[in-house]
């Protein structure tokens, strides 16, 4: 079960996640805002608030195996910025072009253009036992967007050894590489082949 009503984003982890069944969290969940100060902190507090929503209701089929991720890019000119904030970089109501282009102008001049995008996978097995998996993705940042794919940050960010930013790659090619894959091949390896529903 994923701690989100996001049924695409179940879907890219069911993806990611070969083998393993995932639905996002029955309507009516609520998950908490995201107070913790790193990207493990905010995982695990989505998850564990699913976890304890059904084990409240006490339903039939007992309390699922929940996952939460929280994720962002981290620049190191910036000092690690913007990190957890990653999403609401430039204000609460931020598009993705906003937040874009805020980190370009903090970046202008500089030579430094280091960053890596971060991926933590909480999951929180029925007793309540917890799995940690991370996934980083390094590379540097553009001088201005490229690419038509992807979203967020991908159009200024180029993996170490490509040329291409993430928004100029596939599909696949994205999937087979990125924070997400990263933290997902590390969570099933802690699994073993279980399952999540």
């Amino acid at each position: 079960m994923l701690a989100s009503s996001n049924a695409n984003k179940a879907r890219e982890f069911e993806a990611l996640l070969a083998g393993i069944h995932i639905e996002p969290m029955p309507a009516g969940f609520v998950l908490p805002p995201e107070t913790g100060d790193s990207f493990y902190e905010n995982a695990s507090l989505k998850a564990r608030a699913v976890h304890e929503q059904f084990a409240r209701e006490g339903r039939a089929s007992g309390v699922p195996w929940v996952m939460a991720d929280d994720s962002g890019i981290e620049v190191a000119a910036l000092g690690g910025a913007p990190g957890i904030y990653s999403s609401r970089y430039a204000g609460e109501e931020a598009t993705d072009e906003d937040n874009l282009r805020k980190l370009l102008r903090e970046l202008e001049g500089a030579g430094d253009r280091r960053a890596r995008f971060v991926c933590v996978i909480v999951c929180i097995d029925p007793r309540g036992g917890e799995i940690r998996a991370e996934g980083v993705f390094p590379g540097s940042i553009t001088g201005a967007p490229r690419g038509e794919s992807g979203f967020g940050y991908d159009p200024i960010f180029v993996p170490d050894g490509y040329s291409l930013t993430v928004a100029e790659l596939s599909a696949e090619e994205k999937n087979r590489i990125s924070h997400r894959a990263r933290a997902a091949r590390c969570l099933l390896e802690q699994l073993g082949g279980g399952n999540l529903t």
